[in-house]
């Protein structure tokens, strides 16, 4: 599915973004499943490990937000794919799912999301988002677009930045919008 919104300047940015959606779509995987859903940076979600969903943003005029969730594949579809670390919400509940049904949900989400976005509320989203993740406290190897690779323990994540303590004491601190890979070491 795709959405295009028009979000104000202060939220057009990638972290907030792809945050606000992936954050969106697990509360939807919860109530379907009764599961949570975790975040691998930047923007996937997995659910016993296997990615169930990939988020992609495209800015312009406005902003086009991806969501790819697989709702129906079965383990031999993905399997004959060569896609063995991918999932389903039908293989981890159990049952199919009507994607009009699972694609209205996710809009709702999304709006009331957005809604609290768009009044200035960021900090109950960016604690989920940080939840989501589960790198806080972690020893981490985060890659910039730059190429340079700072590892160490992650013990700051927000929207604004990110901070990892290297060993050794110093510190690197990077915006989120500058790392594309961010792996528990």
């Amino acid at each position: 599915m795709s959405v295009l919104i028009f979000p104000p300047a202060q939220l057009r940015r990638p972290a907030i973004m792809t945050a606000w959606a992936s954050v969106a779509v697990a509360e939807t995987i919860l109530e379907l499943t009764g599961r949570q859903a975790k975040l691998k940076w930047p923007n996937d979600l997995l659910l016993h490990g296997k990615k169930v969903c990939g988020i992609l943003i495209e800015q312009g005029r406005g902003l086009v937000m991806g969501i790819g969730l697989n709702l129906n594949q079965s383990g031999e579809e993905f399997a004959s794919a060569g896609l063995p670390h991918a999932g389903s919400l039908a293989m981890v509940a159990g049952m199919p799912f009507d994607h009009r049904d699972v694609a209205k949900l996710i809009i709702e989400r999304l709006d009331a999301e957005y809604d609290l976005l768009l009044s200035g509320e960021r900090t109950i989203l960016e604690a989920c988002w940080k939840w989501r993740l589960g790198l806080l406290g972690r020893d981490v190897a985060a890659e910039c677009f730059d190429g340079a690779v700072h590892r160490g323990r992650l013990v700051e994540i927000s929207f604004e930045q990110m901070v990892i303590k290297r060993v050794g004491g110093s510190v690197a601190n990077l915006g989120p919008e500058t790392v594309k890979v961010l792996s528990e070491v």
